[in-house]
């Protein structure tokens, strides 16, 4: 099959997809053995650079390619659809910004860090939303559930990691004695035993 065509599929394949649609998915799906993962991507390059400039772009997210509008049109598409984007409360946006910067989590910590009781709605919420899921149970006495973002989270924020993500210090600017009420503060030594503690009590494939 020529290059041309077998980009042209490409495109019509992820266009037409409600998910985004990973190199390792159009590469199951074409037969041929010739045509190679890193073929595969280098034609997905050339067709981000066909719709750069575009109203509508090729993007990566974390589960793969899809198309989306342009950011300079965001503001006219969404004036021509006046269809009003769900809002969200501080509690809920509180508990999510938590769950992301110190994950895995339970809502016992959660609730330890915000001072006031995290409602069962909000769990719910973000759960039904795919924005979280459940990692695992604390081997404590009640067995709480351990809470971690999802890839959906990523693909719905046009992130493909965590790492995209702005630092809390570029958020908002706090004392580090701010910080440790909160429950904020990571100093290099606590991050590193952090970091250990979720590789050796995680599987790193489950935290996104």
């Amino acid at each position: 099959m020529e290059k041309n065509k077998i980009k042209k599929i490409i495109e019509s394949l992820i266009f037409s997809s409600i998910s985004p649609v990973s190199s390792r998915e159009i590469k199951n799906f074409f037969s041929d053995e010739e045509i190679t993962i890193k073929l595969i991507e280098n034609l997905i390059l050339e067709l981000q650079e066909k719709y750069m400039n575009s109203g509508v772009n090729l993007k990566k997210v974390s589960t793969g390619y899809r198309f989306q509008v342009s950011e300079d049109c965001n503001e006219w598409v969404s004036n021509f659809y006046p269809e009003k984007p769900q809002k969200y409360s501080r509690a809920l946006m509180e508990t999510l910004a938590l769950i992301i910067y110190k994950q895995p989590i339970t809502r016992t910590e959660i609730e330890a860090v915000r001072g006031v009781g995290v409602s069962s709605n909000i769990i719910k919420t973000l759960l039904e939303r795919e924005w979280i899921k459940i990692l695992g149970y604390k081997d404590v006495p009640g067995k709480p559930a351990i809470f971690g973002t999802t890839k959906e989270f990523l693909n719905s924020h046009n992130l493909v990691s965590l790492n995209q993500l702005p630092k809390l210090d570029d958020i908002v600017e706090l004392s580090d004695q701010e910080k440790r009420q909160l429950g904020i503060f990571e100093s290099n030594t606590e991050k590193t035993e952090n970091d250990d503690k979720i590789k050796n009590e995680y599987n790193q494939e489950n935290i996104h």
